[in-house]
């Protein structure tokens, strides 16, 4: 038998009447206020290009890590959820033969709420019903609404912030900008991971490209560094705003220029250790600050993560294929030399993200809580569910109330999946405030203030929007 996908109006506010009644209130305030994402993976040519999505499995199952590495937790074989080994309907049948796997999930939330709010399906996805709902998701990308660009008007995306390599000539990015058709804003991230980390497989290829590209004629460690700070401006002068980076620890140090130099050169010449290449990294963590500071674009980190933890898995499919495992990190420690030259240095904005929860009261809260710098990113990837997003409020708010967190970060691939996320996030704001409401902590007027900063204004002032 099939069941409703209509979603409840008070989904994720309290249970409480009397405090759902608040929470009601609060959400209506800015249920319809603009989409602002300062971080994510959307393909930028695609909005150019208001390029059709192909097909429901292409859009909604192989690109979202977090619904194939449940479905391949159960049994099912990853070849079996790609395109290169199935064809998109079959994908789509595994996908909804496995659908009550995700009931309580953060994944079936969002999934549910597109299906009903951008589909919308009437019915839950199962077996039975996989070749009826993959027909209807299939017609209705058919039709002209659901193209890219009508899709980012229609979910009201003000600010879309996609990744981006440091040597991408940001067509897309420029093209969108010049189109006076398009009225929304599609910003480029500098992402430099795979230049910083001399780990990584294509790091040698990738430093000596870039010394090619941008050096200014200069070679070896003068030339990198100068490399890095000309394509940040270059990415500055394509309409960014902030620099991403996604690594392992949040470890920072200050070297000077002839060890940074005879480090860089160990790299180049394959003979740096596990210790070289560490204290390397962590002094280009130091040096993105120092850019940070001098040209302004918003720092953000992304640590705590054990990437590719199954060895046979990433070498038979590759990376983001669901099994890059959180890690506990050690911020405090770890950001004390940045902080130290940098921490109250005017206009510099840090950004710190974590997958330890523990990090969030313990490190973070306290940290945003004295450096005008720093500021708590929201919970993403595995902490960006429901009662994660609440218990990361209440961690933080203690002690660092709410002008110091980041707003909303949906870090998605999967363009329809925005609003429903931006959506599960109001909801959870309104719940808690109004539970401090509820509880004679706050008055009411002041938390639709608060709810409109959380919402709105944070973004625009942490991310300089």
């Amino acid at each position: 038998m099939s069941h409703s996908l209509a979603a409840h109006p008070d989904r994720l506010l309290p249970a409480d009447p009397g405090t759902r009644n608040i929470a009601r209130a609060l959400l209506a305030r800015v249920q319809d206020l603009p989409i602002i994402s300062p971080h994510g993976h959307v393909d930028a040519s695609v909005i150019e290009h208001n390029t059709p999505f192909p097909d429901p499995a292409a859009l909604l199952v192989t690109p979202d890590h977090y619904v194939t590495r449940l479905i391949h937790a159960s049994g099912v074989g990853l070849d079996r959820l790609r395109p290169q080994n199935a064809a998109p309907r079959e994908i789509w049948r595994t996908f909804c033969r496995s659908w009550p796997l995700f009931e309580g999930t953060a994944s079936g939330y969002w999934l549910r709420t597109q299906f009903e709010s951008v589909f919308g399906l009437r019915d839950e996805p199962s077996e039975e019903t996989a070749d009826a709902s993959f027909d209807a998701i299939l017609a209705r990308l058919a039709e002209p609404a659901f193209r890219p660009r009508e899709l980012f008007k229609d979910f009201n995306i003000e600010v879309l912030a996609t990744t981006d390599d440091p040597l991408d000539e940001l067509a897309s990015h420029r093209a969108l900008a010049e189109d006076p058709s398009f009225h929304g804003r599609v910003l480029p991230t500098f992402r430099p991971d795979a230049y910083l980390n001399v780990a990584h497989p294509s790091w040698s290829g990738n430093v000596e490209r870039l010394i090619a590209a941008a050096g200014d004629g200069a070679d070896g460690y003068r030339g990198y560094i100068r490399a890095l700070e000309n394509r940040r401006r270059y990415f500055i002068e394509h309409g960014a705003v902030s620099a991403d980076h996604g690594v392992r620890t949040p470890a920072t140090l200050k070297l000077d220029a002839a060890q940074a130099a005879s480090l860089f050169e160990k790299a180049r010449a394959g003979t740096a250790s596990a210790a070289d290449r560490d204290a390397f990294e962590a002094h280009m963590m130091y040096q993105m600050a120092r850019m940070s500071v001098e040209d302004g674009l918003v720092m953000t980190i992304h640590p705590g993560s054990y990437r590719n933890h199954h060895g046979p898995t990433f070498e038979a499919y590759g990376a983001d294929t669901g099994h890059d495992i959180p890690v506990a990190v050690n911020y405090t420690e770890g950001i004390r030399p940045l902080l130290q030259d940098f921490g109250t240095a005017k206009d510099f904005h840090l950004v710190l993200f974590t997958l330890d929860e523990t990090v969030f009261s313990r490190e973070l809260a306290p940290l945003a809580g004295f450096y005008p710098s720093v500021f708590v990113g929201a919970p993403w990837w595995f902490l960006d569910a429901p009662d994660a997003m609440l218990r990361f409020r209440a961690a933080v708010t203690e002690t660092a109330g709410f002008s110091r967190s980041s707003g909303f970060i949906d870090d998605t691939r999967a363009f329809c999946s925005i609003p429903a996320r931006h959506d599960a996030s109001r909801r959870v704001e309104a719940a808690f405030l109004a539970r401090l409401v509820a509880e004679h902590r706050i008055s009411e007027d002041r938390a639709h203030e608060l709810i409109v900063d959380v919402v709105d204004s944070s973004p625009r002032r942490v991310f300089k929007l």
